[in-house]
């Protein structure tokens, strides 16, 4: 494997797709609020910006697991670079470095290009909320208060993924708040905790073995496979009543649940896992899920964009 195969490796690919939802989901809504106005060099950055946050994390993850001693012969998910010796830790961390700085500059941009005309103190939120949103990206397995070791990668992943990525990003498109967009917001944030928790519990017996306490690890196989079909229907019910609450004055009211198609997907999806046994079996789903997202994802903005023309 080529060095820049190495890094490509790194980077997880396979978990940007879910990384993107988050945007198209808020950047929908905005350009449903906002046509006229929509801004689509925010709409980049929000990308780019989400992008390099994303590949930030997966670099730090593949560190702190390795460092910890996590990522070793037991696990059952792939291979991580550092684990792999297809990178040193001295690579990994100057790829870290780098990200960092690249998260810096595209979210500078985004920021300083989303807030123009607005009061400062917008511009100057927006700066620190990317850089909380980097320090969740490292802190999820990298030092000794490594959240993602107590059992709190759940939250933050419901956080980041949702609330702050669409509601964020809503709010740098529309340059207004709408609380109903938290209900979408939720739906993304619960589609990708259910990603986490099947990397979870796929990982449960070398996770507790290396003391990393994630939620499956506390409350067990059987309570983690409910607490992933309540996330999943959460998820529908959320966005649901959003439509419901927005858009049932519009002729083409019933267009707007063009999300609704995923569902036999998604329900497919929960009678599988619900059978699993085998912990190396929960492995495929964790890219069918984050698919399965980005597409939820892409047929609400259809939905709500086309649905609410005219």
């Amino acid at each position: 494997m080529t060095k820049v195969q190495s890094w490509l490796y790194a980077f997880r690919l396979r978990t940007l797709p879910l990384a993107f939802s988050s945007i198209i989901t808020g950047s929908s809504i905005a350009f449903v609020d906002n046509r006229s106005n929509f801004n689509w060099l925010v709409f980049v950055l929000c990308l780019a910006t989400t992008l390099l946050l994303q590949i930030l994390s997966n670099l730090a993850n593949d560190y702190g697991d390795s460092e910890k001693g996590t990522d070793n012969d037991e696990r059952i998910g792939p291979k991580r670079a550092v684990q792999q010796g297809l990178l040193s830790f001295t690579e990994i961390k100057r790829g870290i470095a780098v990200a960092v700085v690249l998260s810096l500059v595209f979210g500078s941009a985004l920021v300083a290009e989303a807030t123009k005309g607005l009061d400062i103190g917008y511009g100057i939120f927006f700066f620190i909320l990317g850089l909380a949103a980097i320090a969740a990206a490292i802190k999820y397995t990298v030092g000794k208060g490594a959240y993602g070791y107590m059992g709190l990668g759940d939250v933050f992943v419901l956080l980041f993924f949702g609330i702050v990525g669409v509601c964020g990003s809503y709010y740098l498109m529309a340059h207004r708040f709408n609380y109903s967009v938290l209900l979408p917001a939720f739906t993304i944030g619960a589609f990708a905790s259910g990603v986490l928790n099947l990397n979870n519990l796929r990982d449960r017996e070398s996770d507790a073995k290396a003391g990393k306490n994630s939620l499956v690890v506390k409350i067990g196989t059987a309570n983690a496979k409910k607490y992933h079909t309540g996330l999943i229907v959460l998820g529908f019910v959320a966005s649901i009543v959003f439509v419901f609450l927005n858009y049932t004055s519009t002729p083409q009211f019933p267009f707007q649940f063009l999300f609704i198609i995923t569902v036999p997907l998604f329900r497919r999806h929960l009678i599988t896992v619900r059978k699993i046994e085998n912990p190396a079996d929960f492995d495929p789903h964790l890219k069918q899920m984050a698919i399965s997202t980005f597409i939820f994802s892409i047929l609400f903005a259809v939905g709500i964009i086309v649905g609410s023309a005219g």
